[in-house]
């Protein structure tokens, strides 16, 4: 018989039930490092293409100053008056972008000092030609040198994209330079034939130079602008932009050809000179916006590929941490509890009692109620009064 043993309540293994929630936080752990760390590097990318578009709206308010001060250049070499109100409004304009996001690029110190020369411009027309045409050049300079500073704090520079590369490159180095060298190359044309004599060798070679200098910017941006509209998914940017380069291209032309000494004296025609130069000025003035705006739509469309892509790791990330959890959850919930100990059951420490049979004690059979159980007896042995009996018989 089978006596059966009281309950024994044992411990919890806990250790046990702790492991899939230690496995799961050592898994959560690297995965929470790797989206923040991915985040990281995309706000950081973010933050770069923002500060490009800063770039941009700056170089969009220093256009209109280029075309103001190269025709107030003209204006003051050939003696008309001079018209400030177009190069005045033009400075407020850009000295409102600067005092907005100046400090960011960290142009205000040269803005600064750029917007005190053109305010020291007088407002007639110097009575040397000659100084008149070495100031405005000084000037001019600054406004170049202010370009490639944006350019530079900006990050436009080194930008990834190849088409918002080379419209950069194009729009904002190539073009002023191109529209400042057309302004002097007209002005020194007009020079030249007020100078004596004995200076027209020399002023030739330094129109020769101008040419150069005229030719070999609006040559690149002929370049950058074929290479953007090869390369160019968008059917707009070829209709929009060949336009009024083709115009801007063939004023170029013209002027390279106009420039070009007529008379062995060296007489050059002015006239179809200048009017060549206000085409090519004309062609720009339409192109510079056409060309921001592209930029500035490219470095949109980074930024919102850049956004979705952080929504998407922070998705990834948030599943990933989700599924751990979910896996921690189950495993904790779902191990079985210690089941209660049965006798003689293996490896629960309790040994099954005995049956007490044979030479051991039996109990007797169950009588009904209020009967006297009869006490246990050895088995196998013989009550005393019955142990002699055979030899009483006997007798």
């Amino acid at each position: 018989m089978t006596v059966p043993a009281p309950r024994v309540r044992r411990r919890p293994r806990t250790p046990g039930r702790l492991l899939p929630l230690l496995l799961a936080t050592a898994l959560l752990l690297p995965v929470a490092f790797l989206v923040v760390q991915a985040h990281r590097l995309i706000d950081t990318d973010r933050d770069v293409v923002e500060r490009e578009r800063l770039g941009v709206e700056y170089l969009r308010a220093l256009g209109p100053v280029t075309d103001a001060l190269v025709d107030a250049q003209s204006a003051a070499v050939t003696g008309r008056s001079l018209r400030r109100d177009t190069l005045d409004r033009a400075v407020e304009r850009a000295a409102t972008v600067d005092a907005r996001i100046g400090s960011e690029l960290s142009s205000s110190e040269r803005w600064a000092g750029l917007r005190a020369k053109l305010e020291a411009l007088p407002e007639r027309s110097l009575a040397d030609p000659e100084v008149a045409f070495t100031v405005y050049g000084e000037v001019t300079d600054l406004l170049l040198a202010l370009h490639g500073r944006i350019r530079e704090s900006s990050g436009l520079i080194r930008d990834s994209g190849p088409d918002s590369y080379f419209l950069q490159d194009g729009v904002g180095e190539e073009m002023p330079e191109a529209v400042v060298a057309a302004g002097r190359l007209t002005d020194l044309a007009v020079l030249i034939s007020r100078r004596p004599a004995g200076d027209r060798i020399a002023s030739l070679s330094q129109l020769a130079t101008l040419r150069s200098a005229t030719l070999q910017p609006a040559n690149d941006l002929a370049n950058n602008l074929r290479a953007v509209v090869d390369r160019s998914e968008s059917a707009d940017l070829g209709a929009t932009v060949l336009t009024p380069f083709d115009a801007y291209q063939r004023a170029v032309e013209a002027m390279a050809l106009h420039s070009q000494p007529v008379d062995r004296a060296g007489t050059v025609d002015t006239t179809r000179l200048l009017a060549a130069r206000n085409e090519a000025q004309q062609a720009a003035r339409q192109l510079q916006p056409v060309l921001l705006d592209e930029i500035d739509r490219l470095l949109a469309d980074r930024i919102d590929r850049m956004d979705r892509e952080g929504l998407l790791i922070l998705g990834a990330g948030g599943v990933a941490g989700l599924l751990l959890v979910t896996l921690a959850v189950t495993g904790w919930v779902s191990r079985p509890r210690n089941a209660v100990p049965t006798i003689g059951s293996a490896g629960n420490g309790l040994v099954e009692p005995p049956t007490l049979t044979g030479a051991g004690w039996e109990p007797t059979a169950v009588r009904p109620a209020g009967e006297q159980p009869p006490a246990f007896q050895p088995t196998g042995q013989v009550h005393e009064p019955d142990r002699w009996r055979p030899f009483d018989a006997a007798r």
